[in-house]
């Protein structure tokens, strides 16, 4: 059950940049929670070269809300309050989008209590359920919070 503990959650990287795209929304309040340090975001390294690759096309933040030093600015205070995790063991072949397992890995290495993102169709066909550990929406994140 999430709480409103210090939750160790991982943010996949779909959740940052709907945040950066829409100043409102759950996206924006997950990314508020971690900030605000009410929640403890882990990072390791295949997400934060996730993160820097999909942040760096241009062509994805044309229309945005946000210039190229905000989304900089943020990355760099999104960093500062998590925590870096290091990943000794693989779970492969674990989930139908191989491009995915890095996060539930992640998670398991930092017993996050939830991974946040906003494709969690794949995460339900996962081969390996890992007890404790919740795939949810921003939306439901943000609910489930408000609820406990």
């Amino acid at each position: 059950m999430l709480s409103k503990s210090m939750d160790r959650v991982v943010i996949d990287t779909n959740i940052f940049v709907s945040a950066l795209m829409n100043a409102r929304g759950a996206p924006r309040a997950v990314s508020r929670l971690a900030l605000e340090r009410q929640i403890v975001p882990v990072f390791g390294n295949a997400l934060l070269r996730e993160y820097e690759d999909v942040l760096s096309r241009d062509q994805l933040f044309a229309s945005a809300p946000v210039t190229r030093g905000d989304i900089d600015t943020l990355l760099d205070a999104l960093l500062s309050v998590s925590e870096w995790r290091s990943i000794y063991y693989l779970w492969r072949p674990n989930l139908p989008d191989e491009g995915d397992n890095h996060l539930i890995e992640l998670a398991v290495a930092a017993n996050a209590e939830a991974i946040i993102t906003a494709n969690t169709k794949d995460f339900a066909r996962a081969d390996l359920v890992f007890e404790g550990l919740n795939v949810v929406t921003a939306g439901g994140y943000v609910e489930t919070r408000s609820q406990s």
